[in-house]
């Protein structure tokens, strides 16, 4: 008798291509695969798959029962999740993205308060700059991201506000910026900066600054992760831009002085408009809509 186990088989290795990488996929042995689709092979006396190739393809017979096995599997799966939806259990995965060297702890808090109420659900968790993570949400490769916006998200991305810091200029203690209480982005026009890359929401918020102000600063360098910034900073290689919790509170080689009205860095959890077919995805875009705003640490 024919088993929903060999359509889901048979449509996997279709699908890869490979009988390898649609074990893989399906978590069953590459050797178990192959036996069930034989298995279905002798039930519906057709071959289903031409095996002489380096790439495996469906025969004739193979590309006729394609669409009925994924029919089938669909039916089985939205029986499913209707189900589950009813009864309030949701399972399945969502996609989070998250910027490089993250310090919000909260987002870690919050992820895992959704994973205790949907302990069906798989998190899978990515770090990247914020203009491709934004990307990312926008092409649906994502489900949420926490990236940093300097300017408010484009037409269907949803946002809300989790965190908002202005930005301080680093410098070390015998620095003659070291002595002020307050620097302009005018200061730095001559100074060698050093800076998180451009498409993270640091970056963006301090160029789009230095535009409005007329200034074009010298970024002598750049690193993706803070602690690497502070520590070019450390060794006088230049004024380093960041947000003030970026900075050790116990390094007392630095001086962060602030810088007058301040651009703001902040921290937005985004995601995509419009209905959602994953219910995974709907349960955590709506637990992420009552995430109150809270500052980096």
């Amino acid at each position: 008798m024919m088993q929903l186990r060999q359509l889901e088989y048979f449509v996997a290795v279709v699908e890869e291509s490979n009988f390898t990488r649609a074990a893989d996929r399906v978590h069953v042995s590459q050797s178990g695969v192959s036996a069930q689709i034989r298995q279905l092979e002798r039930e519906l006396g057709q071959v289903l798959l031409d095996r002489s190739e380096r790439a495996v393809r469906p025969t004739h017979a193979g590309a006729a029962l394609l669409p009925y096995a994924r029919a089938a599997l669909a039916a089985v799966s939205g029986a499913r999740q209707a189900v589950d939806e009813l009864t309030g259990l949701i399972r399945g995965r969502v996609a989070v993205g998250m910027v490089m060297a993250c310090s919000v702890t909260h987002l870690f808090d919050q992820l895992a308060s959704f994973h205790t109420a949907h302990p069906g659900v798989d998190i899978a968790l990515s770090e990247d700059n914020s203009d491709r993570l934004l990307d990312a949400v926008q092409a649906g490769r994502l489900d949420l991201a926490l990236v940093g916006l300097a300017a408010p998200p484009p037409d269907g991305i949803g946002s809300r506000l989790i965190a908002e810091e202005p930005l301080v200029a680093a410098v070390t203690a015998d620095d003659p910026l070291g002595g002020r209480t307050v620097v302009t982005l005018a200061d730095l026009r001559d100074r060698a900066v050093v800076s998180m890359p451009s498409g993270t929401g640091v970056r963006t918020a301090f160029d789009n600054a230095c535009v409005v102000a007329g200034v074009s600063p010298r970024v002598a360098l750049e690193a993706s992760a803070p602690d690497a910034v502070v520590r070019l900073a450390l060794r006088g290689l230049g004024v380093a831009i960041l947000t003030r919790s970026m900075i050790p509170a116990d390094d007392a080689g630095l001086r962060a002085v602030p810088i007058e009205a301040a651009p703001c860095a902040r921290l937005d959890l985004v995601w995509r408009t419009g209905a959602q077919t994953n219910p995974a995805a709907r349960a955590l875009i709506g637990h992420a809509r009552n995430w109150s705003p809270t500052q980096p640490g």
